[in-house]
């Protein structure tokens, strides 16, 4: 699960104390930044790999973790599995030993989704690139599908989903690059931040810079349809 020398961090939350818990794709693990003190690497239970390898996920280079969510008290955890095959997974503290519980794997699955026309209708492996956990739910960023998905957080089933691909798709925001960028979210009551990783590439308009769009709440909210 170690690569080189790059730390490799593909996610970022914190709990309501202000520790920052930053996940790391290079070392398969999270990295707990306190409010002060030396940053240090989580003790998460071997178990956690082992099963997610076992359902079919993290076989891939490039394509392990991307995505975290801290509950409130920092005791719980959800980590996202990328592609191939993609999932959700969870640990859990107990004083200071971190374990599965049950089972550490939420949810594992494989498929394609299919890109917007403007992006040829290209088959891809559905994914996950970012995680984001508000007011009782999981919310997943499926950067494939250009969409915000609402799960729940003891099964990370769909509850309800909500597409940016039309937004996405105007025509100055576009990128000449044959996937999709989106790779960072956060949710609240007013709506959702989504951050763009270019990759240095330039958008349609000349932009080069990276981007985080922030689109409006649903106008039934994020709890619509419960």
């Amino acid at each position: 699960m170690v690569r080189g020398g790059d730390l490799d961090f593909e996610g970022v939350s914190c709990d309501a104390a202000g520790n920052r818990y930053l996940v790391s794709e290079a070392y398969g693990t999270v990295l707990k930044v306190p409010v002060s003190g030396a940053p240090f690497w989580l003790d998460l239970p071997q178990a956690l790999i082992e099963q997610a390898r076992g359902q079919g996920m993290l076989q891939h280079f490039n394509a392990i973790f991307e995505g975290i969510a801290v509950n409130a008290f920092g005791d719980r955890i959800w980590l996202a599995a990328e592609r191939e095959k993609r999932g959700l997974l969870v640990v859990q503290r107990d004083k200071e030993q971190w374990s599965c519980g049950q089972s550490c794997v939420l949810l594992s699955e494989d498929g394609k989704d299919l890109l917007p026309a403007e992006q040829g209708h290209k088959t891809v492996s559905t994914d996950f690139s970012d995680l984001s956990l508000y007011n009782g739910k999981l919310f997943t960023l499926e950067r494939a599908a250009y969409r915000i998905c609402r799960r729940g957080l003891e099964t990370g089933q769909i509850e309800r989903c909500w597409s940016f691909a039309k937004e996405a798709m105007v025509p100055s925001r576009r990128y000449d690059q044959p996937y999709g960028l989106t790779e960072a979210l956060v949710v609240d009551e007013k709506g959702a931040w989504i951050g763009i990783d270019n990759n240095f590439g330039a958008r349609a308009d000349g932009e080069k810079r990276p981007i985080v769009w922030r689109f409006a709440a649903p106008e039934a909210g994020w709890s619509a349809g419960q």
